[in-house]
């Protein structure tokens, strides 16, 4: 029998610790600056906890963003309780670390993809840009595009003697 190294599930493992930090730091801390969140989670995790309405509005997969307006964010070794606003509507989740499909900060371009073994790491990458980008442009306003300069190219002739 030969054993292996399960890199994946160690790069999940780690993954997982560095949320459980950030969100305890902000728990106790609050979110500094313009730091914000974006957490997709299974919603259909048997751990998870959320209301019926919210779980049968969200089936298999919901968005949450950890921003302006939460409260109760209470971290344990599984993962994370918090309590949203959802249209005038405290409501409380919990959400276990294993249910998280993705963890964006977006305030300075972070973000984590847990993905299947069945992607490689150029589909991870490219999956984690487009999600940044995605969440780029539903925040911020249109911007006019800039001119690129081309770039100069200068002969090497100029530097013969």
């Amino acid at each position: 029998m030969t054993r292996e190294i399960d890199y994946g599930n160690l790069m999940h493992t780690a993954m997982r610790s560095l949320i459980k930090t950030v969100l305890q730091d902000v728990a106790d801390n609050g979110l500094p600056g313009n730091h914000h969140f974006f957490i997709t989670f299974d919603t259909n995790h048997p751990d998870a906890q959320l209301a019926d309405w919210l779980s049968d509005r969200y089936p298999g997969e919901m968005t949450i963003v950890v921003q302006h307006w939460f409260d109760n964010l209470v971290i344990d070794d599984d993962g994370f309780a918090i309590t949203l606003n959802f249209g005038d509507n405290p409501e409380p989740l919990y959400v276990p670390l294993d249910a998280i499909a993705t963890f964006v900060d977006p305030s300075v371009e972070f973000g984590l993809r847990f993905e299947s073994a069945e992607h490689d790491d150029e589909d991870l990458e490219d999956s984690i840009v487009t999600e940044l980008e995605d969440i780029a442009s539903r925040e911020s306003e249109p911007k006019p595009a800039t001119e690129k300069k081309d770039a100069d190219v200068v002969s090497l002739d100029s530097f013969r003697k």
